[in-house]
């Protein structure tokens, strides 16, 4: 059963207009909170291709998401051209990127996502496929280590961290999600008022590069709007300015998109008490002209 709340869930039905009839893309499945409320806005007539890189996440939704006009499917975004294109669809009305982490994903202590996490340090959202974190934790030169969470976790304190981390694994493994947090806590100060685990930024850029999470956006990013029908719509959520980055160059550089949101949308008072996981997203969407 899923604990997982889609966030800014009024902003992206606003944002995406789904219509009766629609054909609509869903490439972040997670929960399948969003993908849930898309089907009623496209029903009766609409069908909607859900998309997630974890299997897991695809299996549980399954059992929640039951139309016969939805197809959930394990696989990257970045190719959903070929996915939709073995399914005899060339176009859809809209698409939705949420790049965020699912809360069954940190609740899931097999794969690392959580600091409190006692299981393996792993992070893929795939794990039959690339190298873990432990991996990376354990084998990459202090440089390398340090220059990976400085460029993808923008944590200033890198080479810190990461001479931390050498020091520890020459007596130890480090093997937990647990342990890591330990260890980048001891080498971060907490101030009075933060209220960010002061792990958070670490386990950000080992996550990101063992996903290679930037890549595959990038890549998504220019792939996305050639699946839209003239006037469909183009929706992703980010939650830190790497990713933020990357979806405002790419929307503004595209002559084809025409960018709705001067601003990124972002939660207001009411979802962040019932939901402070949404405090750090950023909703930007754009029309195909």
């Amino acid at each position: 059963m899923t604990i997982h709340i889609p966030v800014l869930p009024i902003e992206v039905l606003e944002g995406m207009n789904p219509q009766p009839g629609d054909l609509v893309v869903d490439g972040t499945l997670g929960g399948g909170g969003h993908s849930i409320e898309l089907l009623k806005r496209i029903s009766p007539g609409g069908r909607l291709f859900g998309f997630d890189r974890d299997p897991a996440a695809v299996e549980e939704t399954s059992g929640r998401i039951t139309e016969e006009n939805a197809t959930l499917i394990v696989s990257n975004y970045a190719d959903i051209p070929e996915q939709l294109n073995q399914l005899g669809v060339e176009s859809v009305q809209s698409i939705l990127l949420d790049l965020g982490l699912s809360s069954d994903q940190l609740a899931d202590r097999d794969r690392g996502f959580s600091f409190q996490s006692d299981g393996p340090l792993d992070l893929r959202f795939n794990p039959l496929g690339g190298e873990s974190a432990a991996r990376l934790v354990n084998g990459l030169s202090e440089k390398r280590l340090a220059n990976l969470i400085y460029e993808f976790g923008e944590e200033r304190l890198s080479r810190r961290i990461a001479r931390k981390i050498v020091r520890i694994r020459h007596d130890e493994k480090i093997e937990t999600a647990s342990q890591l947090a330990r260890i980048v806590r001891s080498c971060v100060p907490r101030t009075k008022n933060q209220t960010i685990d002061p792990a958070t930024r670490t386990f950000q850029a080992l996550r990101i590069a063992v996903n290679e999470e930037l890549k595959w956006l990038t890549i998504a990013m220019k792939r996305m709007p050639k699946l839209l029908t003239p006037g469909g719509r183009l929706a992703v959520i980010s939650f830190h300015s790497l990713e933020d980055r990357i979806v405002k160059q790419a929307l503004n550089a595209n002559e084809q998109m025409k960018v709705l949101t001067r601003k990124p949308l972002q939660a207001s008072e009411t979802e962040l008490a019932a939901n402070p996981r949404s405090r750090s997203a950023k909703l930007r969407v754009a029309e195909k002209l």
